[in-house]
């Protein structure tokens, strides 16, 4: 038992040091999908969207363009900016002081002194994005080469339907690996729920005095995956069994819960819990009211795809049918 105990102090601590390591390490949130059919792009639009080439200044179709709308992304659609946000840096490409919210995500360029952006749902490369330089308000300038955009009028442009869920199974790095893949799922982000302590950080939470887990929130298109499969997914990527605890991780703030956001979701939770009681499994897990999500430092986004490592305490094991 004595040596079990030390083991297993060992385990703890390897974790806890393997994430405060990742501090440098910026968001690289991208769900990036191979089997996804992308729009096709000119030999031009490869050169900077696929290739991280750059336009010439001055030369954009948008650099010097006025119209109220969106930008979206030319490989993807997704949208990124609104024309509110635009505003003439005379730099020589188009400049935006905000982003639409979780829309463009930041990466330490090559050269070792840029940030590259680019779009969060498919990788294609944007531009890069400058501080401190005092255009605007919000000292913030996302230079973007025109040809990564496409213009669309408000009111012109068609939505998809999306839902959220919220599942908290341990350390958020695992959660987040085994589920952001699942076709239908169109954004995975980690973060903090289910506690008191606004704007919660990551050593606020692993104090266990905040009441926050470690969670996953996913956006998903619930044309294409249901609220259930991904509860079903999620209780298939973790030990629903334990207690406050996740492996080696152990304190609150690795609990597992399904935090829901409407009846129907909570009805669901219930249900998949039920099946897995009739199996003859232990369920420890909590079904709560989801309160705020907090987002989690950029450093803890996407964790594994960027650093190239994989989870630790999380496996996929078959459960249902």
């Amino acid at each position: 038992m004595y040596k079990i105990t030390i083991l297993l102090s060992v385990l703890i601590i390897l974790g806890c040091s393997e994430k405060k390591s990742a501090d440098t390490i910026i968001d690289n949130n991208v769900k990036m999908d191979s089997t996804k059919k992308y729009n096709k792009l000119t030999p031009e639009e490869e050169q900077v969207i696929l290739r991280k080439g750059t336009e010439r200044p001055f030369t954009g179709e948008y650099y010097d363009f006025k119209g109220n709308g969106y930008y979206v992304c030319k490989r993807c659609d997704a949208k990124l900016y609104e024309s509110d946000d635009k505003f003439d840096s005379g730099c020589g490409w188009p400049s935006f002081d905000d982003e639409v919210p979780g829309a463009v995500t930041r990466v330490p360029d090559k050269d070792g002194m840029r940030t590259e952006i680019i779009c969060a749902n498919c990788g294609a490369h944007l531009g890069h994005v400058f501080l401190g330089e005092g255009f605007t308000k919000k000292d913030t300038r996302h230079c973007v080469n025109s040809i990564s955009l496409k213009f669309i009028p408000y009111g012109k442009m068609t939505e998809t339907k999306t839902d959220t869920a919220y599942f908290a199974g341990g350390c958020f790095w695992g959660v987040e690996y085994l589920m952001m893949n699942e076709p239908g799922v169109i954004k995975t982000t980690v973060g903090y729920i289910g506690g008191h302590k606004d704007n919660p950080t990551y050593k606020e939470v692993c104090t266990g005095t905040t009441g926050h887990a470690e969670a996953l929130e996913i956006i998903f298109d619930p044309s294409k995956v249901t609220y259930e499969k991904l509860a079903k997914l999620f209780f298939e990527i973790h030990d629903f069994t334990q207690v406050d605890r996740q492996g080696p991780d152990v304190g609150e703030q690795y609990r597992s819960g399904v935090f829901f956001l409407n009846d129907e979701q909570k009805k669901t939770a219930e249900k998949v819990i039920n099946i897995l009681s009739d199996k003859g499994y232990k369920v420890a897990t909590e079904v709560t009211k989801a309160n705020k999500f907090w987002r989690a430092e950029d450093y803890h986004q996407d964790y594994y795809n960027v650093t190239g490592k994989k989870p630790y305490c999380h496996v996929y094991r078959k459960i249902f049918d």
